[in-house]
C-alpha cells in the first residue's frame, strides 16, 4: 500500500504527531482570549458562531473569519496589521506562562521511551511556536512543523503530510493526537489514525478517529492497540 507521499505503509505504528493548542498546552484558551480581544480591538465583540469557527484554525483562517465577521475589508496591509497586533498580545499571553494539559508531558515521554517518532504539527506560527518549545522541550520532537511553513494549514492535510515527510514514514503508520474538528480534519485527510482527546469544543466521529477523554495514564502498549484498532 503506498500513500498519497509515495511510501509504503507497514501498517504498523512507527511516529506519532502532536497537535499543539488544546492538546499538549492549555493555549488554546489563550488563544481564544486573545482573538476575542482583536475583534473588540477592531470594532466590536466576537459572536459564538465566530468564536468556534476559529478554534484550530490557521491565523490566516482565523484573521479572516473575525474580519468577515465585523463586515471589514480584508485587505492584505489591514490582515498584516492585524496579525501583528495579536501576535503581540499572544506573546505576552505565551510569556505569563503555559500550562500543559493533563497527562501530555509523560505522553511525550511514553513515546519517546517506546522508540516512535515524534513531530510536532500545529497552525501556530512559528514565531509564537518557538515561545512554546521552550514550555514542551525540544527534545521530545524530531521535528516540528507550523503553519506559515505549508502551502496550506489545517484543515488541509499538508501540515500532516509535511510531518511524516520528514520523519520518512507513510501518514497510515502514524497517530496523530488532536482536539479539534479543524485538526481531526487535517490529520483525517492525511491518512492518519486520530486519537482525539477533546478540549473545549466536541469532535465529531469518523471512521479514521479513536476517542479519550485525557492523555493521563496513555501507555505506549494504548498507543500501538489504538492504531492498530482504526488500521483494522
Amino acid at each position: 500500500m503506498f500513500d498519497r507521499t509515495g511510501m509504503s505503509s507497514s501498517g504498523t505504528l512507527r511516529a506519532v504527531l502532536w497537535d499543539m493548542d488544546g492538546t499538549l498546552l492549555e493555549s488554546e484558551n489563550l488563544w481564544d482570549m486573545g482573538v476575542r480581544e482583536l475583534s473588540l480591538h477592531l470594532g466590536g465583540p466576537m459572536s459564538e458562531e465566530t468564536r468556534l469557527a476559529t478554534i484550530g484554525a490557521s491565523s490566516h483562517n482565523a484573521l479572516t473569519t473575525v474580519f468577515a465577521s465585523l463586515d471589514l475589508d480584508p485587505h492584505p496591509d489591514a490582515l498584516a496589521e492585524a496579525k501583528r497586533w495579536l501576535y503581540a498580545r499572544m506573546g505576552e499571553l505565551f510569556a505569563a506562562g503555559l500550562p500543559w494539559r493533563p497527562g501530555a508531558q509523560q505522553a511525550l515521554r511514553t513515546v519517546r521511551s517506546a522508540g516512535l517518532g515524534s513531530a510536532l504539527v500545529t497552525n501556530t506560527d512559528r514565531e509564537l511556536c518557538e515561545f512554546a518549545l521552550d514550555t514542551l522541550g525540544r527534545e521530545h520532537f524530531d521535528h516540528s512543523v507550523c503553519g506559515d511553513e505549508v502551502p496550506a494549514g489545517k484543515p488541509d492535510p499538508a501540515p500532516y503530510l509535511r510531518a511524516a515527510q520528514l520523519l520518512g514514514v507513510d501518514p497510515a503508520d502514524c497517530l496523530a493526537v488532536e482536539d479539534s474538528p479543524t485538526g481531526a480534519a487535517a490529520a483525517d485527510a492525511a491518512g492518519c489514525t486520530v486519537l482525539v482527546i477533546p478540549s473545549i469544543t466536541d469532535v465529531p466521529a469518523s471512521s479514521n478517529r479513536v476517542f479519550r477523554t485525557t492523555l493521563e495514564g496513555l501507555t505506549a502498549s494504548d498507543l500501538f492497540a489504538l492504531h492498530r484498532q482504526e488500521v483494522a
